[in-house]
């Protein structure tokens, strides 16, 4: 799918039957309606782009204003007997985050279809791959209805890839390192909600397109189109697992963690609580002065020994029995 200098990334004349031709802007600027349905696929960023949509296409500004908007959310407008929709993908491009998505913005009108988009798009691919197998859009209805799907379909890749890496991480919150699940477990969470705060607009977007009117749009199409709300549907309900499950786990790891803490300081609280009464005996005797007992004793450093053994042995039997140890 390679684009030239002029933004146009690609562009069919499709034939009703799941095929159509390769075109390029000749093509384009002799086309006309009887020779089939015309879909265009343009990069809005190139100024060639956006001076035909505002001067050769025949659109209205506000239709070629949203095609060419640098930052869109999910939408549905219908206008006149045309339909703008606004969607977004997962960014499956090398060394990009899945959550930082990618817009695609697509006009629908009787027989041509424009769409437009900044960053690559693995869908449009599909789709291209579609028409090149004869097995693509025979409509105007039925292309809405495979781009919308195949937009989905992307998206369930890394949906199941999330929740798979949250599942292995519950099963590692007993043996790894916890500061290293932490910082993991924080990592998927952002993922999740990156996703869900832009699938919920998708979500209303077909919701409306369900509701409105379109002539082009027949029975079959709009059950297709159910199916696709549906599946969406399904994934922001999954995605709210995934970010409650890795909520829960991340909690039990903090628990977890203070629990160790406290293991530790338990530890040497006991310790400092035998090693008190020793060092009072050993400071007290150490002292110099006068009159300390045993201090012209030749056993009286043996005696001294023996009288702290005792003394462990005192704290450790009032320990046990105390059920502190």
């Amino acid at each position: 799918m390679a684009a030239d200098n002029d933004g146009l990334i690609l562009a069919y004349i499709l034939d009703g039957n799941g095929s159509g031709r390769k075109v390029g802007w000749p093509e384009i600027e002799s086309w006309k309606p009887r020779q089939g349905l015309l879909w265009m696929h343009l990069d809005y960023s190139s100024s060639f782009v956006r001076e035909w949509l505002y001067e050769k296409s025949g659109l209205d500004d506000v239709i070629c204003a949203a095609l060419t908007e640098e930052d869109s959310r999910p939408r549905c407008t219908t206008f006149q007997e045309g339909l703008l929709l606004g969607l977004r993908g997962v960014n499956l491009n090398p060394g990009a985050d899945p959550e930082d998505m990618v817009g695609i913005r697509i006009w629908f009108e009787d027989n041509r279809i424009i769409s437009t988009r900044r960053r690559k798009l693995l869908s449009i691919s599909d789709m291209q791959a579609a028409i090149e197998k004869t097995v693509g859009p025979e409509s105007l209805g039925e292309f809405l209805v495979q781009i919308s799907g195949r937009i989905m379909e992307r998206m369930q890749v890394v949906i199941d890839n999330l929740e798979d890496s949250i599942a292995e991480l519950e099963d590692q919150v007993l043996t790894a390192e916890s500061h290293q699940l932490r910082s993991q477990l924080a990592d998927l969470r952002r993922q999740a909600i990156s996703l869900r705060r832009f699938l919920s607009p998708q979500r209303e977007a077909l919701s409306r397109l369900l509701l409105e009117k379109i002539s082009w749009l027949d029975e079959r199409d709009r059950i297709g189109l159910r199916e696709v709300y549906d599946r969406l549907a399904r994934y922001i309900e999954d995605l709210d697992e995934a970010r409650d499950r890795a909520a829960v786990t991340q909690e039990e790891l903090g628990n977890r963690l203070a629990e160790q803490m406290n293991s530790k300081m338990y530890i040497l609280s006991i310790v400092a609580a035998i090693f008190l009464p020793l060092g009072f005996l050993t400071g007290l005797l150490g002292i110099n002065v006068g009159g300390i007992p045993g201090a012209e004793s030749n056993i009286g450093f043996l005696t001294f020994v023996i009288l702290l053994v005792i003394v462990v042995g005192i704290q450790v039997w009032f320990f046990k029995k105390k059920k502190w140890l």
